[in-house]
């Protein structure tokens, strides 16, 4: 389930060691892209207070907003599985796909066409220049995993995941998934 060859469509994993930093401590990404050029993810675990219809007010709808990353937060993103029904959208892998068609993504919340577990947004982005992905996999910032999910990942993924992904590590990584966020809690 460990490797250290990332590709498109993986989970990283933050290392427990990641302690004080608020965008990555226990987060979860999934990997949108992943080339020579840089890599481009979305953090799965970390919802935020907005939902869509405080973002967008012609959006009568209330689906939770996640934190994508630190990367541009004034642009909302979106993960999907239904590709036939959102134009343009771009394949990860495994039936997940990212973007499309907007103003198509609008119609099909209001008609009640989309429902939660279609479709995720974020705000901002996670981002790697090239090589700083490897090179922080090198000094074990992240654990690269397979998506066992598929594009349930969209329902699956929530302020537990991180928990959740440890206790599937075992070892000493079990102890870390009931520690406390913050050390000097204990």
């Amino acid at each position: 389930m460990v490797n250290i060859n990332p590709q498109k469509g993986h989970l990283l994993i933050a290392e427990p060691s990641i302690l004080g930093d608020v965008s990555f401590n226990r987060s979860v990404i999934l990997l949108a892209d992943h080339n020579e050029e840089g890599s481009i993810g979305f953090i799965l675990n970390k919802p935020l207070s907005y939902t869509i219809k405080d973002l967008v007010p012609e959006i009568e709808a209330s689906f939770k907003i996640y934190n994508g990353g630190p990367v541009e937060q004034d642009n909302l993103y979106f993960i999907h599985k239904i590709p036939s029904l959102i134009p343009n959208s771009i394949e990860i892998s495994d039936g997940i796909y990212w973007g499309g068609d907007f103003t198509k993504v609008t119609d099909l919340i209001n008609t009640g066409e989309l429902k939660t577990n279609d479709i995720r947004f974020f705000l901002g982005y996670t981002g790697w220049e090239t090589k700083q992905l490897i090179d922080e996999l090198l000094s074990n910032t992240w654990i690269v995993a397979k998506n066992i999910y598929s594009n349930a990942i969209i329902e699956k993924s929530d302020i537990t995941f991180w928990k959740e992904k440890m206790l599937e590590l075992g070892g000493d990584y079990s102890i870390w998934s009931n520690a406390p966020e913050n050390p000097s809690y204990n």
